[in-house]
C-alpha cells in the first residue's frame, strides 16, 4: 500500500532551504521514494510541506527515522525549524 510521509516546517530562506533540499543527502532514491511534491501555502511562503510517496509504511518509516538524525545537526537547524513529520497511507487518488 503506498504511504505517504508529509513533513512541514518553517524556513527564514527558501532559496537556501531548496539548495539543502536539493543535494539530497539522504538518497531519496535509493531510499525508496517514489514522488515528492513541495508545497507552500499561499499566505505563507516561509513554511513548507513536503510528500514523499514510497511504496509502503517501512520505507517510509526508515526515512523518517533518518530524517530526524539529520534534523538534528547544525547545517539542517539553518534553513529550518521546528520540522514535523506524519506517515498516512493514501486511502483514494483519482485524477479527474
Amino acid at each position: 500500500m503506498t504511504s505517504i510521509l508529509r513533513i512541514e516546517h518553517a524556513v527564514g530562506d527558501f532559496g537556501a532551504w531548496k539548495r539543502a533540499f536539493d543535494s539530497d543527502l539522504l538518497d531519496r532514491k535509493k531510499s525508496g521514494v517514489r514522488r515528492y511534491r513541495i508545497l507552500r501555502p499561499a499566505d505563507n511562503p516561509s513554511y513548507v510541506m513536503i510528500d514523499l510517496e514510497f511504496d509502503g509504511s517501512k520505507e517510509a518509516e526508515a526515512f523518517v527515522a533518518a530524517l530526524r538524525r539529520m534534523w538534528g545537526t547544525a547545517e539542517a537547524q539553518k534553513v529550518m525549524q521546528n520540522p514535523q513529520s506524519r506517515i498516512g497511507e493514501l486511502a483514494e487518488a483519482k485524477e479527474l
